[in-house]
């Protein structure tokens, strides 16, 4: 039976032959769009935008001490992270224009664009022998690379509606995948000479250039992803949306050409006006500034000695916690996340994740009090849940964003909330790790003691977004707009 409907539907309509996004839409009506093949694209794609972007911070510290800049050695760090808000300083400038770039050519040509950025700026950063060019890079890295908004758009568009939770979940767990093994090639890659001196001796090219190696891994990464986008399926249709996307045969038996006109005129609405949109970029972006401080935060907790409300790990000790709940990261974007937020939708899965988090994370000084093992799992524990609740939170505010506009400007809504989240993003790591040390230098205040307040001051942010996620600032339309893409005569 369900069979036949399948065959009524498509009897019923009509797919341009030429469209790449017909042939997209035909997939899913048929209901062969959920393949390895779409699942791996996603991945590939979108490990390209994120290995750049972690796999410097195990070295940065060393790469800006070898440029000289730095007059004290309390000074690097300032120095880093002027490198690390180039990118986002660069992506905020441009993420607006890639996107309305995707809605007008495809989500496809932005994407090799942004693959083939990595290509060559992430390879001058390897190279880059002063400050100023480590900078520079970086900036144009982040200018040039807009595919991370498009590949939000792209990953709705490839599944039918009951199968874009698992779109987004996908191109989520990518990105915690490159977060776990960016740092991971960075750390094992750089100063091989210093590393591997049987493999790379001393005074070669190796040694002039000590943090080419990681850069170049995820340079020629990007390289065979750029080939493999040649058979990357293009989501947008390539024949224009107006009243040909209406059947006129259906408008004339109903005598409803009003609403027709209607669907027209919507199509073109002006995006800051989209409330459900622009309502979950903000609460998108709050989550995305706490869980980036978080993560500045969380290392350098981690690493500070016990006096100072620290866990006096190794980096080897952080860098391992950080494994595991990467991998734990995926498993659940992958297997339970795409169920859960079927049965709950995003937006009440997200508030029941964010209001979990505050009690988690404020629990976090308590377990500095543990010692030995029973520290090391309860610290592994507390990271897993942490990191699951934000990508659920994030995942939710991204399906709701993709939800709020129609296909035709979703590469827009996702450069403005690209644009909106970098700026954000750009004071997260220095505001995490300036709230940390004002802490450290309070260990026995009254109120809120030592790394009890920053934990608090987090929360307060986390809290901020939880009642941002309510009505009626958050509106989540209830399904998403029709693709007028599809019903084409």
């Amino acid at each position: 039976m369900e069979d036949e409907n399948v065959g009524d539907t498509l009897l019923n309509k009509k797919y341009h032959e030429n469209c790449p996004g017909c042939k997209v839409d035909k997939a899913k009506e048929l209901k062969t769009d959920v393949t390895f093949r779409n699942l791996l694209n996603i991945w590939m794609v979108v490990l390209c935008s994120s290995l750049p972007i972690a796999s410097l911070f195990p070295y940065l510290y060393f790469m800006i001490k070898d440029f000289n800049i730095a007059e004290r050695e309390e000074d690097i760090s300032a120095y880093a992270g002027y490198v690390g808000s180039a990118f986002m300083f660069g992506r905020s400038l441009t993420s607006i224009f890639w996107g309305v770039v995707a809605d007008r050519y495809g989500r496809k040509p932005v994407a090799v664009l942004g693959i083939f950025s990595v290509i060559i700026f992430n390879t001058l950063f390897g190279l880059s022998t002063s400050f100023w060019m480590a900078v520079t890079t970086r900036f144009f890295l982040g200018c040039l690379n807009g595919l991370l908004g498009p590949m939000k758009a792209y990953s709705t568009e490839i599944f039918r509606e009951e199968k874009q939770g698992l779109g987004l979940s996908t191109l989520s767990a990518a990105w915690g995948i490159g977060l776990v093994i960016g740092p991971a090639l960075g750390g094992y890659l750089a100063q091989p000479t210093v590393k591997y001196p049987h493999l790379f001796p001393k005074d070669s090219f190796w040694d002039k250039f000590p943090y080419f190696l990681p850069s170049l891994s995820v340079s020629a990464f990007a390289f065979v992803v750029a080939i493999a986008c040649i058979w990357l399926p293009e989501t947008l249709h390539n024949h224009p949306l107006s009243n040909e996307s209406i059947d006129d045969t259906e408008a004339l038996e109903t005598g409803n050409k009003s609403n027709d006109a209607d669907k027209i005129i919507q199509k073109d609405e002006n995006l800051f006006l989209n409330w459900p949109l622009m309502s979950s970029i903000v609460v998108y972006s709050i989550f995305s500034l706490h869980n980036i401080a978080y993560q500045e935060v969380f290392s350098l907790w981690a690493v500070s000695p016990e006096r100072l409300g620290g866990l006096n790990f190794t980096t080897d000790n952080v860098g391992d916690i950080l494994a595991i709940s990467g991998i734990c990261l995926i498993v659940s974007q992958l297997f339970l996340y795409p169920s859960l937020e079927r049965a709950f939708g995003p937006v009440k899965f997200a508030r029941v994740s964010a209001v979990l988090s505050i009690p988690l994370l404020q629990s976090y000084p308590f377990i500095a009090m543990l010692s030995g093992m029973t520290l090391y799992l309860v610290i592994n524990i507390a990271s897993l849940l942490k990191n699951v609740l934000s990508m659920t939170i994030i995942t939710g505010l991204f399906i709701v964003q993709n939800r709020a506009v129609e296909q035709h400007q979703r590469g827009a809504a996702n450069g403005i909330a690209m644009t909106v989240m970098s700026i954000f993003k750009a004071f997260g790591p220095a505001g995490g790790g300036a709230v940390l040390t004002w802490s450290q230098k309070r260990m026995h205040a009254s109120f809120l003691p030592g790394t009890h307040m920053v934990f608090f001051v987090l929360n307060v942010v986390g809290g901020l977004g939880v009642i941002l996620m309510f009505t009626p600032f958050l509106r989540e339309e209830k399904k998403p707009p029709p693709e007028q893409s599809v019903t084409l005569t």
